[in-house]
């Protein structure tokens, strides 16, 4: 049961820091609470000489957490006008009305 845990762990830790890199939001608080849960168990069924590995797992999905919740809370998503981009829209329908009067005009 033991060993199951661990991979589980493993498993899971490894997704936690790869979702906790890509731009994912929020979901990659799926892969690191069942990384914590399986460290936990894990941890549980480990003799004394065994949980170092745990523990670097539960380091691991701990610090992937704190990566996570830091970046959603100080990332602030902000959609910003680009009035150059604005004016030269206007200025080319201008144009663009101005050719077809042109060309009515002929």
């Amino acid at each position: 049961m033991r060993q199951l845990f661990l991979v589980l762990a493993i498993i899971f830790t490894g997704l936690s820091i790869v979702f906790a890199s890509l731009p994912l939001g929020t979901l990659a608080l799926i892969p690191i609470g069942i990384a914590i849960v399986f460290g936990f168990l894990t941890f549980k069924k480990s003799d004394l000489k065994q949980q170092k590995v745990v523990k670097v797992i539960l380091l691991f999905a701990i610090l992937s957490l704190v990566f996570v919740v830091g970046k959603e809370i100080f990332t602030k998503d902000e959609v910003e006008v680009d009035k150059q981009f604005d004016t030269k829209k206007t200025e080319s329908k201008k144009e663009a009305k101005k050719d077809l009067e042109d060309l009515d005009g002929l």
